[in-house]
């Protein structure tokens, strides 16, 4: 993994302030089906190893984290303007941050109540979020 690649500002994610957390299962729910929206197009556009880690017990600045791979840079970029396209039109969502488009190797959507993160093959081997993170519950999406 070269180390000059760009690589998402985590310390921005954990310095933010979460407007407010699910304060209740049906909205958890709501927010799980958005996760899974973003998901189902990661693998619309050929996105692989998509999977959705419930980290609503884990962590205090999200609830879910979607994670997903794309055999190259042109691919990640193309699944970050999908996610950000349907999400937008479909609920009018739009991410509060976003780091790594520039490179691709990496990218992060923010959109606080879920994270989605896009990596190509070598950065997602190299930041293993999935190990990192391997007490939350996983969802595969296929």
């Amino acid at each position: 993994m070269n180390n000059d690649v760009n690589t998402p500002n985590l310390d921005n994610l954990a310095r933010r302030e979460r407007p407010s957390a699910p304060s209740s299962a049906i909205d958890l729910e709501a927010v799980h089906e958005l996760a899974l929206l973003a998901a189902q197009a990661a693998v619309d556009m050929k996105g692989e190893n998509v999977c959705v880690l419930d980290m609503h017990e884990l962590v205090s600045y999200t609830d879910y984290l979607v994670l997903c791979t794309g055999r190259n840079t042109r691919l990640t970029h193309r699944i970050f303007e999908e996610i950000s396209l349907r999400l937008k039109k479909e609920k009018g969502l739009l991410p509060t941050g976003q780091e790594g488009a520039t490179s691709g190797e990496w990218i992060l959507l923010d959109f606080l109540d879920f994270v989605v993160h896009i990596f190509t093959p070598e950065a997602r081997d190299f930041y293993r979020l999935d190990n990192l993170w391997k007490q939350a519950s996983v969802e595969i999406i296929e």
